[in-house]
């Protein structure tokens, strides 16, 4: 049975209408600066409302120009941040919606991995999340013809999440996509000091090294660096920077960064 994922954060986090959205998404690829020096396996790239971490997310997506034709499927997981579980959740939605379109699920590959202990069916976890909706105008903008696998992270080990990336890594028709924003909250100063500390354990591959306090998308982050070690990828960063850069005071900024593993 067909089942489409509405967009719950159109018209808050990004632009209900489709031209504006088509505009805004397309601005901040025009006005991205950063070039990563290989076409990525994977992107780390930011969740936020599209004022606040848009511009730094632009860095992230604009690295896949040369991909546009190549990749057909993207492996999304993102912090579950409505419903408190254990393990990663898959929903139930044959497509998700934004107001681009609809995006296919990749059913096939989601029942490949269906089995795994720490996989769950939880679609009250997808009702009113923000993670991977984000990002979806940016794929739809970039990718010719692609379809995805969404996935919640929450309660889970670095280690589930690397299991499942392993499972779905695929060759260069598939791209893995994790959601995170980094430090909340914090001044200006502080947040630039924390940011600095969570690239330097994502650019050297040490999961160990971030904590909750540097990523709210720290579980499924430290599963990437660990596949990344494995299949001995390199981390460029692309972008870093917070909300104090982008809209809004300095009193209070949350920080985003953008990463190309290649």
């Amino acid at each position: 049975m067909e089942r489409v994922q509405p967009a719950v954060v159109a018209g808050t986090f990004y632009p209900a209408d489709p031209e504006q959205l088509r505009s805004e998404v397309r601005r901040y690829l025009r006005e991205a600066k950063a070039a990563a020096s290989a076409p990525p396996k994977a992107l780390i790239a930011p969740h936020a409302g599209y004022i606040y971490s848009g511009p730094v997310a632009g860095n992230a997506y604009a690295q896949l120009a040369a991909q546009s034709g190549t990749i057909n499927r993207v492996i999304i997981l993102a912090p579950a941040h409505r419903v408190a579980f254990t393990g990663i959740a898959y929903s139930s939605a044959t497509a998700f919606r934004t107001p681009l379109g609809d995006i296919k699920v990749d059913l096939a590959a989601l029942s490949s991995i269906a089995g795994l202990p720490q996989l769950h069916a939880r679609d009250d976890a997808f009702r009113n999340e923000h993670s991977i909706e984000v990002h979806l105008p940016f794929l739809q903008e970039m990718l010719n013809d692609f379809k995805i696998v969404p996935l919640l992270v929450g309660d889970a080990t670095p280690t589930q999440v690397d299991e499942v990336l392993e499972a779905l890594w695929g060759g260069s028709e598939t791209l893995i996509l994790i959601s995170s924003d980094l430090s909340h909250y914090l001044s200006y100063a502080a947040a630039q000091k924390m940011d600095r500390e969570a690239t330097n354990a994502i650019e050297a591959l040490c999961p160990d090294d971030l904590t909750y306090h540097h990523a709210c998308g720290r579980k499924p982050v430290s599963g990437l660096l660990l596949a990344a070690r494995r299949h001995q990828l390199k981390v460029e960063t692309l972008d870093l920077r917070n909300s104090g850069d982008t809209a809004g005071g300095r009193d209070q900024v949350v920080g985003y960064g953008a990463y190309a593993l290649c």
